[in-house]
């Protein structure tokens, strides 16, 4: 089916140009000789005008074409006499491709709140908010590969269903064939036996492709992963999905300084790309929204990120409640540091963005590379303003014994990660990663409040529509 789409259209159409445009009617305005119909067909964050004589072909079906009725258009360009746009097109010929019933099409021009949005969440890519959200999220996509491939990064593809638990918190969700309206087979000591599922074992989805990024990483050098992962947390927060997808790099013969520095000109490049790509869509959500502005996000992209030790950081927040500021959460060395407190260094402190280091061990994972200090690890955060933390990563341990140490200082089993102590066994080299969650990505460049709004089918606790 010819058609030529409206982002051309409206960057380079010239008047007495002849074209077809399909797409989904935004508005209609009628008149005795002719009728106006707005158009979007979802390549743009604008419409196209255009306007119907009484005489054109199909103009007896102009009374079918109501808010979010299918259209196709042929017709000219022609210099547009409104404002907002150089072309507007006259239409010589209408067919109407799936009508809009207005009593019961949800989605009618008029103002909507995002929660009502998410209840049709099948038809909120047609509204402006979320066509804008999805093409940045869209050309964001695009410029990950694109980041990672011209640094000769390898893609890697680690699997979805897996029996490892990269992060050791347990919060996964099983995957089986058992037939669970049945009672489950069970082994002589009274407990499921997972021998007879389908894969021999317990299994579960992903909640991170690291682990086998890692043993990517120590025979191709530096890859990437890129595909989506699963949490089973009872989080019902406007920053938390149960599905989601991660971001992963992971560098062989690497530091945690590399590793801070690829995260920065990583995060930069993000935003570089958001303001190249969908200048348009950032302009919309900036005026709808005020939530984040596209100086802030230039600001971000051109910015040096300020660094500093988990311990000096400490110290600053320490300093501001000694100065009269009062926390939610308590400041103590040895806790975690919460989104307040990275707040409070990135918009109060540096006024930028931060990469804290060197976190306790005891807070952290355990394959992060212990510090000489016997006390601390080489991990970072990088934390962005106004959100707090949007990557963490490390260096990896790469020594067989301490690594084991440490597995069995957190409870877990080393047989059932034998092939990853492998790595160190054999060919053992530094090297080094972090992970960025891609919604939390899209949220921070959109200003999206929940980040159920820049996913298409969101997926959390009690949440399994569409």
């Amino acid at each position: 089916m010819e058609r030529h789409r409206i982002k051309d259209i409206l960057a380079a159409g010239k008047a007495g140009e002849t074209v077809t445009v399909c797409g989904w009617v935004r508005s209609k305005r009628d008149s005795k000789a002719f009728s106006f119909l707005v158009v979007n067909d979802g390549s743009h964050q604008d419409n196209l005008q255009g306007i119907i004589d009484a005489g054109a072909k199909g103009y007896d079906k102009i009374g079918d074409c109501q808010t979010g009725a299918a259209v196709r258009l042929n017709g000219t360009l022609k210099e547009s006499q409104g404002k907002g746009q150089a072309v507007e097109l006259q239409i010589t010929a209408l067919e109407v491709l799936g009508g809009a019933a207005p009593e019961t099409y949800p989605l009618q021009k008029k103002g909507h709140t995002l929660e009502f949005l998410r209840e049709i969440a099948h038809l909120r890519p047609r509204s402006n908010t979320f066509g804008a959200v999805f093409r940045v999220r869209s050309a964001l996509a695009q410029a990950v590969h694109e980041f990672f491939q011209k640094r000769g990064f390898i893609w890697a593809h680690t699997p979805i269903i897996t029996a490892s638990d990269a992060e050791g918190a347990g919060e996964m969700f099983q995957v089986t064939t058992f037939d669970l309206s049945k009672p489950l087979p069970k082994n002589d000591k009274g407990q499921i036996d997972w021998k007879q599922d389908f894969f021999g074992k317990k299994a579960n989805l992903t909640v991170s492709g690291q682990l086998e990024g890692e043993f990517m990483a120590m025979a191709l050098g530096d890859i990437y992963t890129f595909g989506p992962t699963f949490r089973a947390e009872n989080s019902n927060t406007t920053r938390h999905l149960s599905e989601f997808w991660m971001i992963e790099p992971e560098m062989a013969f690497a530091d945690l300084a590399d590793d801070a520095q690829l995260a920065e000109d990583f995060l930069k490049a993000m935003c570089q790309a958001a303001l190249d790509r969908c200048p348009k869509e950032l302009e919309f959500l900036e005026k709808q929204y005020k939530t984040v502005t596209i100086a802030e996000i230039s600001a971000l992209a051109g910015s040096k990120f300020a660094r500093l030790t988990y311990t000096d950081a400490v110290k600053e927040l320490e300093k501001a409640v000694a100065s009269g500021h009062k926390f939610e959460f308590p400041v103590a060395w040895g806790t975690d540091l919460q989104s307040e407190h990275e707040r409070f260094l990135t918009d109060q402190v540096f006024k930028g963005p931060v990469i804290v280091t060197d976190y306790p061990k005891d807070i952290k994972s355990f394959y992060m590379r212990l510090n000489d200090d016997g006390k601390t690890v080489a991990a970072m955060d990088v934390l962005a303003p106004r959100i707090g933390e949007i990557i963490g990563g490390s260096q990896r341990e790469e020594r067989l014994d301490l690594l084991t140490a440490a597995m069995a200082k957190k409870g877990i089993d080393a047989k059932e990660l034998d092939w990853f102590l492998d790595l160190r066994r054999y060919g053992s080299a530094p090297h080094a990663g972090f992970g960025l969650g891609f919604e939390r990505l899209v949220q921070y460049l959109t200003g999206m409040g929940n980040i159920r709004d820049v996913i298409p089918c969101p997926r959390a606790p009690q949440t399994i529509d569409f």
